[in-house]
């Protein structure tokens, strides 16, 4: 660019209008490229601080709505996630908001048991955690599982239900099937110990038949 500046005024082309016009196209280009470098430097401190990364289950909250999905690709400009019914989202690195991710460290998987009022809290108690005791031996909840499971206790008092909380710290990528094994082994000890689980009450139409 500098050779041909020279070439030109040496055989006398005026530079004044060419110098004008690359400011404005400077200035127009800069206001166009603001969103482009933002989204650079976000991608770049993405990476430096590695708060996420390819195959990471992570949520992001954005400019405009939050998504949540697998980290399929990243880069500089922009991240695409996979959500769980296959969608495919592609995000700007530069309009990510907050980054909550899944994939790191440890999870807590939590799962909620309704007993009707009346039950034993103490004797459900005492057959979780012997439940628990057993699963601890299991080949593959020994894996996924790093601490727990265990009884927190009573979570909440509801209209017809005890709510019994219970947890276990688990691998991050496992926090989910852990908590539909726990439901499952859990209900069926319940079931076989004949603990009542609630039904909510019958609504009362107006002609006074339940509906």
């Amino acid at each position: 660019m500098i050779a041909i500046l020279v070439v030109l005024d040496k055989l006398g082309v005026p530079l004044t209008p060419l110098f004008a016009s690359a400011g404005i196209a400077g200035v127009a280009l800069g206001f166009g490229a603001q969103s482009l470098v933002r989204d650079a430097l976000s991608g770049v401190f993405i990476l430096l601080e590695n708060q996420f990364s390819v195959g990471d289950f992570v949520e992001l909250h954005t400019t405009a709505a939050p998504v949540a999905g697998k980290v399929e690709s990243l880069t500089l400009r922009v991240t695409s996630l996979r959500s769980f019914d296959g969608t495919l989202h592609t995000v700007a690195n530069g309009n990510i908001q907050l980054v909550s991710n899944k994939s790191k460290g440890w999870a807590r998987a939590i799962v909620d048991i309704r007993l009707a009022y009346g039950e034993d809290v103490n004797r459900v108690r005492a057959l979780l955690e012997e439940l628990f005791e057993s699963l601890r031996s299991d080949t593959v909840l020994e894996q996924w599982i790093r601490e727990g499971p265990s009884v927190l206790g009573l979570e909440t008092l509801g209209d017809y239900a005890l709510v019994l909380r219970v947890t276990a710290e688990t691998l991050p990528a496992r926090c989910t099937a852990t908590e539909r094994i726990l439901r499952e082994r859990i209900a069926a000890r319940l079931e076989a110990e004949g603990i009542r689980t609630p039904f909510p009450p019958a609504i009362v139409s107006a002609t006074g038949t339940p509906d």
